[in-house]
């Protein structure tokens, strides 16, 4: 069955490092014409509930309403790279579960974060952790809350020059912490009924070193990866679906869409020439209510 219109499947809310909330992500993907958006904050769900019951309110009112998928991104690790692995349709009894196998890494994220503010306030750049921390909906800090705040301070004239000369990787200022295993995560996501997808991969690996990654991801239960992205060009969309069809992957994509912290990122169209065709989210829909039927 050809499904039409586009959808978002990769957008994100100020519970994490995005600057729309969840009800005014949902306006902006029914004003885009979106057929279908997920909320897929970075390692918290927190945001779900007022992103679906926005979902509700909407459709209780007789507006259009894209559908709402509940998902979240986890920051994983793979040999010596970070990965990120998508949850999309997770069901709501399984939230809680979500943040339980959060929670040690949030605490470990959390202290590196302040380490930051530490080692940023002693070379001169003077921030407040709890500031900070205050200023946000659920407490969440990252490096994109240090890059405004540094730019509010005066201290950097962009967030892209704070992360090019202070907040990336290679500065001598942050030092990631302890992440979740990639396989472990994958396995997760299936057990709790979700699809687990692989984010955005040709943006951290090339192909050679992504191909030595799926065998065991499609072992461990990797249902899909992305291959349609704002970043990518028509060769590497290419290229990302010729892997995907190879490995039995299910297609998906997304904008990464975060408000202000990505002003050239627009949900649904990224730069301007994105275009996830609905199907995506119909199959990716279909092959979680199909298995959860069967279980």
């Amino acid at each position: 069955m050809t499904v039409s219109g586009t959808c978002d499947l990769h957008i994100h809310s100020n519970h994490s490092d995005g600057t729309c909330t969840p009800s005014e992500l949902l306006n902006l993907a029914r004003k885009a014409g979106l057929t279908a958006a997920a909320l897929c904050d970075h390692n918290t769900v927190s945001g779900l509930p007022a992103f679906l019951d926005a979902a509700q309110a909407m459709r209780e009112s007789g507006e259009p309403c894209p559908a709402a998928v509940p998902g979240v991104e986890f920051s994983t690790v793979w040999r010596e790279y970070e990965l990120h692995i998508l949850a999309l349709f997770v069901p709501e009894e399984h939230f809680s579960d979500v943040e339980a196998l959060l929670e040690l890494p949030k605490l470990r994220k959390e202290q590196s974060n302040r380490d930051l503010v530490a080692r940023l306030s002693a070379a001169g750049y003077a921030l407040d952790y709890d500031e900070l921390r205050a200023a946000t909906p659920d407490g969440y800090v990252n490096r994109a809350h240090v890059a405004a705040a540094l730019v509010e301070r005066g201290h950097v004239a962009s967030r892209t020059e704070a992360f090019d000369r202070l907040l990336g990787n290679d500065c001598g200022f942050y030092v990631p912490p302890q992440r979740l295993d990639a396989f472990e995560v994958i396995r997760f996501i299936r057990s709790v009924g979700a699809a687990a997808v692989l984010a955005h991969p040709l943006l951290t690996l090339d192909a050679e070193t992504l191909e030595s990654f799926l065998p065991d991801a499609v072992e461990a239960g990797l249902d899909g990866m992305e291959v349609y992205y704002s970043t990518y060009d028509a060769a590497t969309q290419a290229q990302a679906r010729e892997i995907a069809a190879r490995y039995g992957l299910l297609e998906s994509g997304g904008s990464d869409f975060h408000g202000g912290n990505k002003p050239d990122i627009a949900i649904g169209c990224g730069y301007g020439a994105l275009s996830v065709p609905a199907e995506v989210y119909e199959g990716l829909r279909r092959r979680v209510e199909t298995r959860n039927k069967c279980n």
